[in-house]
């Protein structure tokens, strides 16, 4: 099968899609949200598109968007199909009845754009952190950082914190030194107390010796 005939199939089967292909074994379809689950359905079962790569999210401005990147697995066509929705009512029905392997897709592009996607578990925000502030979608256009500010006396805390954490260092560091130090010394001593040992113990050997020959 053929882009045209993938087109055309398309085309016979769903009036209100729009399809077209802008290079080789690369199809572009848009359909409104009502039926695209249809649309994404018969790509499956009856034209053989039954991977499912991935899902783009995207904020154009005053829609979101969702395109679902599909692949037969024989032909290298690629198949993206694209649904829209207003900004002021970002709701999507999820395709993971149709593919399952979308859900982590499609929570990536709620959480990240701040979407509705009916179908899919509310209480999970991956791929952001549990603690992620509530309201903040990174992805959309009009996303600004949120400015953090540190307290004064929470600052002035830290410092001395950090001065008597030096302070602490230092005596530690003194200490290590004096310790080091009587190491040496001891280890001298004993060194000198050993030699000394050594030089009497050949005196009276060969004191000893003396006495023999006599």
């Amino acid at each position: 099968m053929t882009e045209n005939d993938i087109i055309q199939a398309l085309e016979d089967n769903f009036e209100s899609i729009t399809v077209s292909q802008q290079r080789d074994r690369r199809i572009w379809l848009e359909s409104p949200r009502k039926g695209f689950l249809n649309v994404l359905t018969y790509l499956r079962d009856e034209l053989g598109f039954v991977s499912l790569c991935t899902v783009t999210g995207l904020d154009s401005g005053e829609q979101f968007q969702l395109i679902y990147h599909l692949a037969q697995d024989y032909s290298g066509i690629m198949v993206n199909a694209r649904v829209s929705v207003s900004r002021k009512n970002p709701v999507f029905d999820t395709a993971t009845d149709i593919f399952p392997g979308g859900m982590l897709y499609e929570l990536e592009a709620r959480n990240l754009l701040g979407l509705k996607i009916n179908g899919i578990p509310e209480d999970i925000k991956y791929p952001l952190p549990d603690n992620w502030p509530k309201g903040q979608y990174p992805l959309r256009k009009d996303w600004v950082v949120p400015a953090t500010q540190s307290d004064p006396a929470e600052s002035d805390d830290d410092a001395v914190a950090d001065d008597e954490a030096a302070d602490d260092a230092g005596v530690a560091t003194a200490t290590d030194a004096a310790a080091a130090t009587s190491t040496v010394t001891m280890t001298a001593t004993d060194t000198a107390s050993s030699a000394a040992a050594a030089r009497a113990a050949i005196t009276n050997a060969a004191a000893d010796a003396a006495t023999e020959q006599e």
